[in-house]
């Protein structure tokens, strides 16, 4: 046969592989896409994501979902959520109410985090806060807690191995109405326990005791209680400004104290206040809601 006929009927009988079509640019975009999920989905179990998202549906305004909710919300098919909100019912992580058609969380989803944190030391709770906010505004950050007439410092985290102003380490101590952290931690304390405190008599420490009238200290933590937070260059003469804002409890009620401090010369205190007490604020939120979950956050200096 000749060449010719030989290509032609190779044409026509289908053998031939088709031309191939490069693909556009979303085509390779979804291609590349579906190449890390395949990778990514080699590395986790798929099911389990799937029920954490089931509990993860349930909210304080949706405390109580339906099947077809729960599927909807979690993005699974009806299926999928019937067998795993069985599962999940079996080991005690959701309760049937309304005859059966309506579920809900129990409080042994509420004790995965608990056991964990109910052993915890208050320090290693707020370490990694302290941390994150220690870098290019602040110098150090600290956290104390009320001992008496003192503030007793339980963690502190510098910028690098520097000594920043005056020497504070953990279990340091300073008269409470001296110190921002306990101007904080005293605005927030009821009268009468405000009295009492004041009443006693700062242990001796390294640092001096300044003296204040008592008018000057009201007035004083009257400014910081209006305002949510205290900020003034440091007593110490040590050239810093410090901001400190309370950890409160749901009742308003101080359980410790978070500080940042920054030199003198870096910063005026308002672009001081601007540019760190939001940041010093959340943390403190952090920090008190891990310590009001628990209930037995231990504090060791």
């Amino acid at each position: 046969m000749p060449k010719g006929a030989r290509a032609q009927a190779t044409a026509k009988s289908g053998d031939s592989k088709p031309p191939k079509v490069k693909p556009g640019k979303r085509g390779a975009k979804r291609a590349a896409s579906a190449a890390r999920d395949s990778v990514v989905q080699g590395s986790v179990v798929s099911s389990l994501a799937k029920g954490l998202r089931i509990l993860e549906a349930f909210s304080a305004d949706r405390s109580e979902l339906t099947l077809s909710e729960i599927a909807t919300l979690a993005q699974l098919d009806p299926g999928t959520a019937f067998r795993l909100l069985n599962t999940l019912v079996m080991l005690g992580y959701l309760d049937r109410v309304s005859g059966g058609r309506r579920f809900r969380l129990t409080l042994k989803v509420t004790d995965l985090g608990l056991h964990a944190i109910a052993r915890a030391d208050l320090r290693e709770v707020a370490r990694p806060i302290l941390r994150s906010l220690v870098g290019v505004v602040n110098e150090a950050a600290s956290l104390g807690v009320l001992d008496g007439a003192d503030i007793l410092y339980v963690e502190r985290v510098r910028a690098g191995l520097t000594r920043v102003g005056v020497d504070i380490r953990i279990g340091t101590t300073i008269p409470a109405f001296w110190s921002t952290i306990g101007e904080a931690m005293l605005a927030y304390l009821p009268p009468d326990e405000l009295a009492k405190v004041l009443s006693l008599t700062p242990r001796s420490g390294s640092f001096p005791h300044m003296p204040m009238n008592r008018d000057e200290i009201t007035r004083r933590l009257r400014s910081v209680r209006e305002n949510g937070y205290a900020l003034r260059d440091s007593y110490f003469g040590s050239g810093l400004r410090v901001l400190a804002v309370p950890v409160l409890d749901i009742d308003d009620y101080p359980l410790a104290a978070l500080s940042v401090v920054v030199p003198e010369f870096q910063m005026s205190l308002r672009e001081f206040r601007v540019r760190a007490l939001e940041a010093v604020q959340r943390s403190a939120r952090d920090i008190a809601r891990v310590m009001q979950s628990s209930g037995a956050v231990r504090v060791t200096a």
